[in-house]
């Protein structure tokens, strides 16, 4: 089922499945996709008992998009989270987040944590976590060049939306497994990228990060399993082993053969690790692989 819902003075579209006793569970997706990104869990996590909301985050899809920079701060994005679950009459839910929605649901659990059972993150590093690491491993700092691009004024929204947003499908499909990404995908996704002010708010995401922020208030404490594609074109797998240092209960385990858009690629392998995660207590081993 999709609908909108009223979140905090925004509208957030969402899909919805699974048992509506079941624990909720809400995913969330990352630059530059939409809800769509779940495709492959929202099913079988539902039929597993959990009760699954994908929201197109703010300023993606058919969600709200706020004008202002300031409404892309991470605490606002964190602050969604919460808001989502008021809408839904939960006082605690379960988290699931890949590359940016891994972002938020890192800062979800740090802010929020009496709020949250347990969280479960997809090539996303801590907040806290990125900038130490990319000034000590210069090789990381290359791969992100492309957030320096996005804080230039009107030039990264002119490139993206250029050739019916060319760079954009190109920046799936180079960084993903041949085939990952199929017409329906890429027509899906460029047609969510053509609503008015949607590049923009999509790089906002981006330019907020130079706002100011207060680091995490402590160690992360809800269980936290980490999953991680281990051929990463963007986020090298040592942020992985950074983010766990900053948890007070988290396991992360590798995917040798996953890009960063692991969860499209290795379905059956993540949806196993995250129903395991998310309707058990986290397992003991502190890392493993896929």
């Amino acid at each position: 089922m999709t609908r909108s819902i009223p979140v905090r003075g925004l509208t957030l579209a969402v899909t919805e499945a699974g048992p509506a006793d079941g624990p909720l569970t809400v995913l969330l997706h990352g630059f530059p996709e939409t809800r769509r990104s779940w495709k492959r869990q929202i099913g079988p996590l539902a039929d597993a008992g959990l009760r699954v909301v994908a929201p197109d985050q703010r300023g993606y899809g058919e969600s709200s998009r706020p004008g202002d920079l300031a409404a892309y701060h991470l605490d606002r994005l964190a602050g969604d989270v919460i808001g989502l679950a008021d809408a839904f009459g939960q006082e605690r839910l379960r988290l699931v987040g890949h590359d940016w929605g891994g972002l938020v649901a890192w800062w979800a659990a740090a802010r929020f944590p009496d709020r949250i059972d347990r969280v479960a993150i997809l090539n996303a590093p801590h907040p806290d976590v990125f900038g130490a690491y990319a000034r000590r491993h210069p090789s990381q700092a290359l791969r992100s060049f492309y957030v320096g691009f996005f804080q230039l004024p009107g030039l990264p929204e002119a490139l993206l939306r250029a050739g019916d947003c060319a760079a954009l499908k190109r920046a799936l499909t180079a960084s993903s497994r041949p085939g990952t990404f199929g017409p329906d995908d890429l027509a899906a996704y460029s047609a969510a990228w053509r609503r008015p002010g949607a590049i923009t708010a999509m790089l906002n995401w981006y330019r907020a990060l130079r706002l100011p922020r207060e680091p995490a208030p402590g160690p992360i404490r809800p269980p936290v399993l980490v999953l991680w594609g281990e051929r990463d074109t963007a986020l090298e797998r040592g942020l992985a082993a950074e983010s766990l240092r900053l948890c007070a209960q988290g396991a992360v385990r590798y995917v040798p053969e996953a890009t960063h858009w692991l969860q499209h690629e290795e379905p059956e392998a993540v949806n196993d690790a995250l129903i395991g995660f998310l309707t058990a207590e986290i397992r003991a081993a502190p890392s493993d692989q896929v």
